[in-house]
């Protein structure tokens, strides 16, 4: 081999090698870099008083040794400087132990709206310690829905905002988290895995259901999509899209589990604004 041929393989390989080494460090960077996703959801017969209405989510922050109170807080500064008018936060506060359930808490105990902030749990936190982690949260000022509802009433129009608890673990009852719900209301649900949104449809009562759990796939791949997902996470993983007869919003998330890289899937602030179909 030549000199000069050396030099050019060892040109390419160099920069190969810095290419896939950028790469590398890039996936370790992408998961505290928030993306806003601004998503606006007609339904139809909307009250006059509801257009308008915005709700900011957040889902899976996944406080542990991968997701610092730092990246939490971000989210949460986030959504505060959105001015929403209502905030849902949609599970798995925790990872492998529920000691983190108060300082991920003490976090969201600074989120504020005109017509509140709520929360349901997830998997994880089924598969830590659900009281423990419910104790956290409403000490921290969250309402939180374990299939319960509440009706929200603003400017003359009211909505009816529903949770169930961790579908998973088989803690899901919609219909006593729709349970005096007024017939004439756009019913909301949180559930955290969105291909509950099956279920939902068939039911045929929800307007609108925001869910997280899947974070995207952490990696999607161009052309590919996402190469691994979580159960009940496979079918609906990211975005908005038209289940049935009623919307349906995955949140990508904010925080990560092992590999606790992101490709392509940044974390996510979601606000979602009511319009008139």
């Amino acid at each position: 081999m030549t000199r000069r041929k050396f030099l050019r393989l060892a040109a390419t390989v160099g920069i190969e090698l810095g290419a896939f080494a950028l790469g590398g460090a890039y996936t370790f960077v992408e998961p505290h870099w928030l993306s806003v996703e601004r998503v606006t959801v007609r339904l139809a017969n909307m009250p006059g008083g509801l257009r308008g209405l915005t709700i900011a989510q957040i889902s899976d922050l996944h406080l542990s040794m991968l997701v610092s109170a730092q990246d939490v807080a971000r989210a949460v500064n986030v959504v505060l400087g959105l001015r929403p008018s209502l905030v849902v936060v949609t599970g798995d506060y925790v990872t492998l132990t529920a000691d983190n359930a108060r300082p991920c808490a003490a976090e969201l105990a600074r989120l504020h709206a005109p017509l509140g902030v709520y929360a349901i749990l997830g998997n994880h936190d089924h598969w830590t310690d659900a009281q423990v982690v419910t104790r956290a949260l409403l000490d921290a000022g969250l309402t939180v829905l374990r299939n319960a509802g509440r009706l929200i009433e603003s400017n003359g129009g009211a909505l009816w905002l529903a949770g169930v608890d961790d579908v998973w673990e088989r803690h899901a009852d919609l219909d006593a988290a729709l349970a005096g719900a007024p017939q004439d209301v756009h019913k909301i649900l949180l559930a955290h895995e969105p291909d509950y949104a099956d279920y939902v449809t068939s039911d045929g009562r929800v307007s609108l259901q925001l869910s997280g759990h899947s974070h995207g796939g952490q990696v999607r791949l161009p052309f590919i999509g996402a190469p691994q997902l979580p159960y009940l996470g496979t079918k609906y993983p990211d975005g908005l899209r038209r289940v049935g007869g009623m919307w349906l919003y995955t949140n990508r998330g904010i925080g990560v589990i092992a590999p606790p890289i992101r490709f392509n899937c940044r974390p996510e602030v979601t606000l979602i604004t009511l319009a008139p179909d």
